[in-house]
C-alpha cells in the first residue's frame, strides 16, 4: 500500500481538513465547499472527493455527538428524501458531467443568494419551512455533494432565510450531512474510488477530523446568533466565489 507523498498536497490538505472540520463544528457547511477545489490543485477532483469522504464520515460522528440533542426533526424529514434522490443522480452521472460546470453553477447560486440577501438587508422577513423548496435544494445539495462534496451552499440557501436558532441550525445540518456522507460510501465503493492509496491517505489525515470539529464548536459557542449568521453568509460568499473561479479558470 502506498499513500500520496507530494508535500504540496499536505500543505493544502492539512489546513483544508481543519477548515472543513470547523465548518461541521459550527462555522457552517459553506466552509467545506472550498476543500475539494483546493485539493484539486494537486490531485484530480474525483481522487480528492474519495480521500475526503472517510474523513468526513469521522467528522460527522463527532459533529452528531456534539449536536445530538439540538436539531430540527421536521426539517430533516423534508431535507433527507430530496438529498437521497440527488445522491443517486450524482452517482449515476459521476465523471459524465464537467466538474467545472458544476462548480460554476454552485458558485453562481451561492454568490447570487448572498447579494440578494444583502440587498434585502437585515430586516428581511423570516421565511417558513417549505416542503417543495426543501426537496429541490436538498436534491441539488445531494447531487453536488456526491460529485465534489459541495453540498453546503445549496442547502444553506434554503436554511439561512428561516433564521432558526444557531445551535439548532448547525445541529440539523450536522445530522443532514452525516446521513448524506454515509450514504455516499455505497456509490463510491461501487465505483471503486476507495483504492489503497486513497484509503491510506485518508487514514493519515483523519486524526485532524475531531480537532477541526472541536475548534469550530468552541468558536461557535463564543459568537452571538447574529454573528454566527454573518459568518455563515460570509462563508457562503467565499465558497461561492472560489467555486466560480475554479469553474471559469480550471
Amino acid at each position: 500500500m502506498t499513500l500520496i507523498s507530494d508535500p504540496y498536497f499536505y500543505l493544502i490538505a492539512i489546513p483544508a481538513v481543519l477548515l472543513y472540520g470547523m465548518g461541521k463544528g459550527g462555522l457552517g457547511p459553506g466552509a467545506g465547499a472550498v476543500v475539494v477545489p483546493a485539493l484539486s490543485l494537486v490531485i484530480s477532483p474525483v481522487q480528492a472527493a474519495a480521500i475526503m469522504l472517510p474523513i468526513l464520515c469521522v467528522m460527522d460522528i463527532f459533529a452528531v455527538r456534539t449536536y445530538r440533542r439540538t436539531y430540527d426533526r421536521e426539517q430533516l424529514k423534508i431535507l433527507v428524501p430530496g438529498a437521497l434522490v440527488g445522491i443517486a443522480a450524482g452517482a449515476v452521472t459521476m465523471n459524465l458531467l464537467p466538474v467545472t460546470m458544476l462548480k460554476l453553477l454552485i458558485g453562481v447560486i451561492a454568490v447570487a443568494f448572498f447579494f440578494n440577501s444583502l440587498r434585502r438587508g437585515a430586516g428581511e422577513k423570516k421565511s417558513e419551512p417549505n416542503r417543495w423548496k426543501g426537496y429541490f435544494w436538498s436534491a441539488v445539495s445531494g447531487f453536488t455533494s456526491a460529485q465534489v462534496h459541495a453540498g453546503g451552499p445549496p442547502v444553506t440557501v434554503y436554511m439561512l432565510p428561516q433564521k432558526i436558532d444557531k445551535t439548532i441550525l448547525i445541529g440539523t445540518m450536522a445530522i443532514f450531512f452525516a446521513i448524506l456522507n454515509f450514504v455516499k460510501v455505497i456509490p463510491y465503493t461501487v465505483l471503486g474510488l476507495f483504492d489503497p492509496t486513497n484509503l491510506l491517505t485518508s487514514l493519515v489525515l483523519v486524526p485532524l477530523a475531531p480537532v477541526g470539529v472541536r475548534l469550530g464548536y468552541l468558536v461557535m459557542q463564543k459568537l452571538s446568533q447574529d454573528t454566527v449568521y454573518r459568518v455563515l453568509y460570509l462563508m457562503l460568499l467565499v465558497s461561492g466565489l472560489k467555486l466560480c473561479y475554479d469553474g471559469l479558470f480550471p
